[in-house]
C-alpha cells in the first residue's frame, strides 16, 4: 500500500513539476493566494508581482476573498474600463460587456472610470468622470461584485460635477452611507464632493487652499514632470486634491494634493451634516506630511500609506506623525494608487502614468507590462479600502 502511495505521490510531483516548469507565473498564484496562516509571515516591506498586464491599471480594489478589480486608466483607453483580473496575465470586463462598451457610446457605459474602491458589503464603487471627448455626464456606480447587478447610480448636476471637472479618487463609508470623491479640478477649481447616498443629493466644497496644489516641482528620472495647465500650456505639474481616505470609524477624512507634501484631515460630521464652507474650512487641520502622491490608504489602526511617485516607493506616515519608506523597488514605475487586500497586503496599481502623452505631449515612452503588485505591511489592513 506505502509503495502505490508513493508512486501516486511521484507522479503528481513530475506533473506539477513540469507545469511549474511550463508555466513558472503558476507557481507564484498557488502560493501567494495562499493564506498568510498557511505560510511563513512575510517580512515587513516584501514586494511581490500580482499581475502584469497589456492594459493600464489605474486604480485597483481587492475584496475580503482575494478577487481583485481594476479600473483601466482613461489617459490610455482599452477595449475595457473597468476589470476583474483573473489570473497573472488575463482579465475579463466587469460587470459585464455592456459597461464596458466603447467610451463615449452612451450614458450607461463606464466612460472614463478611476477611482475604484470595494466597501464593507461587498459593493464596488467606480467614479466615472466623463472626461473625453465627446463630455459625458459623471457619474458614481456600485455593482454588487457576487452578482455583478448595478445597486446604485447617481449622476452629478452641473452643480457639483461641471463639464471640465475630473472626479478621480473617493472613500466610502457604508456604515452612515456617504461617498467622499476628490476632484483635481480640471478647469474649475479643485474640491471635495460629498455624496448622500441615501437621499441622492451632492455637495461640492472648494473654499480652502488645503485642496490647491503646492508649489512643488514633481521630479522624476531626474527631469520636472511637465503637464497642461487649465489654458492646455504645459508647463511643471501643479494637480491638487488627489489622494483621500477615511478612518476606520468613518469620523475623520483625509486627503492631499498629488503635487503637494501636506497630508490634511477634516471631520466628516461637518460635510455629512451640509454645515457651511466657513465652518468646514475652520475645522481642516494638518494630518502629517506625505510625499508627492497619487493615491492613500488609511489602516484599521490609524497609519497611512502613499505611492511616493518620485522614488519609486510606498511610504508610511505612522501613528507617532513620522514619514518614512516602507518599500523601494524600480518597478513601481508610477504607483497609481493602493488598496489592502487579505491581511498585510497592500495592492499597489502601477502604471508608467508619466509616460503617458497626456504627460509627454507626444507619444506614449511606456513599455509594457503594466502590474499590480502587493507588499507587505505588517499592520492591520481593510480590505477593499
Amino acid at each position: 500500500m506505502q509503495k502505490v502511495l508513493f508512486s501516486i505521490v511521484a507522479i503528481a510531483a513530475t506533473g506539477l513539476a513540469f507545469t511549474l516548469n511550463e508555466r513558472p507565473h503558476l507557481f507564484r498564484s498557488l502560493f501567494s493566494t495562499l493564506p498568510v496562516s498557511a505560510q511563513q509571515t512575510p517580512q515587513r516591506g516584501t514586494l511581490e508581482v500580482v499581475a502584469e498586464l497589456d492594459v493600464t491599471p489605474g486604480n485597483v480594489t481587492v475584496s475580503r476573498t482575494g478577487r481583485i478589480f481594476a479600473t483601466i486608466h482613461p489617459f490610455r483607453p482599452s477595449t475595457a474600463q473597468l476589470i476583474e483580473v483573473t489570473g497573472f496575465n488575463t482579465y475579463k470586463p466587469f460587470p459585464n460587456a455592456s459597461w464596458n462598451a466603447k467610451p463615449g457610446s452612451g450614458p450607461d457605459v463606464i466612460n472614463s472610470g478611476l477611482g475604484v474602491l470595494i466597501d464593507s458589503r461587498d459593493r464596488l464603487w467606480v467614479i466615472d468622470s466623463g472626461a473625453i471627448e465627446p463630455a459625458q455626464t459623471p457619474k458614481l456606480l456600485a455593482f454588487d461584485i457576487n452578482s455583478g447587478e448595478l445597486v446604485f447610480r447617481y449622476d452629478f448636476p452641473a452643480e457639483t460635477g461641471p463639464k471640465g471637472s475630473f472626479l478621480q479618487d473617493l472613500a466610502v463609508d457604508a456604515d452612515r452611507g456617504f461617498v467622499y470623491i476628490a476632484d483635481i479640478g480640471g478647469s474649475h477649481q479643485p474640491a471635495i464632493v460629498t455624496v448622500d447616498i441615501n437621499n441622492k443629493t451632492s455637495r461640492r466644497f472648494t473654499a480652502h487652499p488645503s485642496l490647491q496644489a503646492e508649489d512643488v516641482n514633481m521630479v522624476i528620472d531626474r527631469r520636472v514632470v511637465l503637464f497642461p495647465d487649465a489654458k492646455g500650456d504645459r508647463k511643471p505639474a501643479r494637480i491638487g486634491v488627489n489622494p483621500i481616505t477615511l478612518s476606520a470609524d468613518g469620523q475623520t477624512l483625509y486627503y492631499g494634493a498629488m503635487t503637494g507634501k501636506t497630508w490634511w484631515k477634516v471631520p466628516t460630521v461637518f460635510l455629512r451634516r451640509g454645515m457651511s464652507d466657513r465652518a468646514i474650512a475652520a475645522a481642516i487641520a494638518k494630518a502629517g506630511d506625505k510625499p508627492i502622491s497619487d493615491g492613500a490608504s488609511t489602516d484599521a489602526v490609524g497609519n497611512h500609506f502613499f505611492t511616493n511617485l518620485e522614488k519609486r516607493a510606498i511610504d508610511q506616515l505612522g501613528r507617532d506623525g513620522k514619514l518614512t519608506q516602507l518599500v523601494q523597488d524600480d518597478r513601481l514605475d508610477w504607483p497609481d494608487n493602493v488598496r489592502f487586500g487579505q491581511d498585510a497586503w497592500l495592492y499597489i496599481a502601477v502604471n508608467q502614468l508619466h509616460r503617458s502623452p497626456a504627460f509627454t505631449g507626444g507619444k506614449d515612452q511606456s513599455q509594457p507590462p503594466y502590474r499590480i503588485l502587493r507588499v507587505w505591511t505588517g499592520t492591520s489592513g481593510r480590505p477593499g479600502q
